[in-house]
């Protein structure tokens, strides 16, 4: 961040060497108006750089979210997997690794979804998903088939594991804050580059005026909404779980 501002200083200290330069060397003529060469190469450069700025901070949340939302399905598709393989070990194991798989989609569905708003997942999730796994490793297969229904059951509780660690990374993501900041200083300077020009719009002028200034209000403030990945307008919803925990039911039903 210092870096940049040294470079925005350092830029700002090249116009201003410049513009003495070519007044003592008498070359050009006079642009004090509104509607100048100046005032229209700068008003150009600006709203282009707020465009750029702009389409960068929508489609980098937007594949974030996206990423996301994927990710939840992954997950709960690998929990659903470790229900199956759970059921095929013998009692009492399967079942509390079963019972266990239920909380722990409960768990993430309800609070840890909210806590996730914040950039962080619980320590519960974490808590759960370990001791799940700690009863898997503890059992001693009978046979072949129990050998491969824990393997099975491991093998998943990796995967739900894995993709847990993704989803507490993507909890975590935000464009960078630069972005965010260039974005609405320019959308600011594109708004008063008029007034400090030297213009004075009057009249009719102001009704296209103020409608570019507030739908371009609403532009930035929408980059700010969708910068976190489960909160705002963009926000991943648990819809993933809410169906395994559909499912979960079926299958302990039998069905």
């Amino acid at each position: 961040m210092i870096i940049s501002i040294v470079a925005a200083a350092c830029a700002v200290a090249v116009v201003l060497v410049a513009s003495r330069l070519v007044r003592r060397l008498r070359y050009g003529v006079e642009d004090p108006d509104p509607d100048g060469p100046t005032a229209g190469h700068t008003g150009g450069m600006l709203s282009a750089l707020f465009l750029l700025a702009f389409a960068i901070a929508i489609v980098v949340p937007w594949t974030s979210a996206d990423s996301a939302r994927n990710n939840t399905y992954t997950e709960s598709q690998a929990i659903g997997e470790a229900y199956w393989a759970a059921g095929r070990l013998p009692a009492p194991t399967g079942q509390h690794v079963q019972a266990g798989l239920r909380a722990y989609t409960a768990q993430v569905r309800g609070p840890e979804w909210r806590l996730m708003r914040d950039g962080r997942l619980s320590t519960d999730g974490w808590t759960r998903l370990e001791n799940i796994r700690r009863e898997v490793i503890a059992f001693k297969p009978a046979n072949d088939e129990a050998k491969d229904a824990r393997a099975a059951a491991l093998d998943q509780l990796a995967q739900i594991s894995a993709a847990r660690h993704q989803r507490a990374a993507d909890a975590r993501t935000t464009p960078p804050s630069g972005l965010l900041a260039v974005t609405l200083i320019t959308g600011v300077a594109v708004i008063l580059l008029p007034f400090i020009s030297g213009a004075r719009p009057r009249g009719m002028t102001l009704i296209p005026f103020g409608i570019m200034a507030a739908l371009l209000t609403i532009g930035a403030y929408l980059t700010i909404d969708i910068s976190h990945v489960f909160d705002g307008a963009l926000a991943v919803k648990p819809d993933a779980f809410t169906s395994l925990q559909d499912e979960l039911q079926r299958i302990s039903g039998g069905g």
